[in-house]
């Protein structure tokens, strides 16, 4: 499976950034595989999270051609908003033990990203006069996907939806993946019932019947 085929199961874009690299038990134990392999692969993430359209993709890409440079700039960025997000969210959440000192450094490190995607960003009338402006965030080709993606963080963590999160638990043979929970009765267990719920199931099932044939 390639970045192509990776199911975006977060419910926000946020969640689906911190997605895109293994988080299971497995992963824990060797190198986990990052599905942001290289800038390609960025882009094709992007417009599927709907932080890109096509025309603003192939604008990036051009940047990036002009000046590779540029290219590994951006996904580095967007690696350290990923694992500064994630760390963030679990302590918010507390999902997972995080020690203070690691959450508040992974927010100083979202909010100095959040700083410069400001500084690379625009206030502009409200076309649609909802508001009376907005801010365009992601007018420089170059880092259009790194400052949508952190504007994409602080949105989540400043909504109250992210009591809603939850993570496909690991100690039941889930991914460890995160999602929001829109589900009415807030019972959602896993990132989704048809890959992991399915696969722990199926592994029970089979323990529980190898351990009848050993006791009969």
């Amino acid at each position: 499976m390639d970045v192509a085929e990776l199911p975006m199961v977060g419910g926000h874009p946020a969640l689906d950034l911190v997605n895109t690299v293994e988080r299971g038990e497995s992963a824990l134990q060797g190198d986990p595989r990052d599905y942001l392999s290289g800038p390609s692969a960025l882009l094709i993430w992007a417009r599927r999270a709907g932080l890109a359209d096509d025309a603003e993709a192939e604008a990036a890409a051009g940047a990036w051609e002009r000046d590779p440079g540029l290219a590994q700039a951006a996904l580095a960025a967007v690696r350290e908003t990923r694992e500064s997000l994630h760390i963030a969210l679990l302590a918010a959440a507390g999902l997972a033990p995080v020690e203070a000192a690691a959450a508040r450094v992974a927010f100083d490190r979202l909010h100095g990203r959040w700083l410069a995607a400001a500084g690379r960003s625009l206030l502009a009338p409200d076309p649609d006069g909802v508001a009376a402006a907005r801010l365009v965030v992601g007018i420089a080709p170059a880092w259009l996907v790194p400052d949508r993606a952190v504007e994409a963080a602080v949105d989540l963590l400043r909504a109250p939806e992210v009591a809603r999160m939850r993570r496909c638990p690991t100690d039941e043979g889930g991914c460890g993946w995160v999602f929001l929970d829109r589900s009415r009765n807030g019972s959602r267990r896993w990132c989704r019932m048809a890959d992991c719920g399915t696969a722990v199931k199926s592994r029970r099932l089979t323990e529980r019947r190898r351990a009848a044939r050993i006791s009969s």
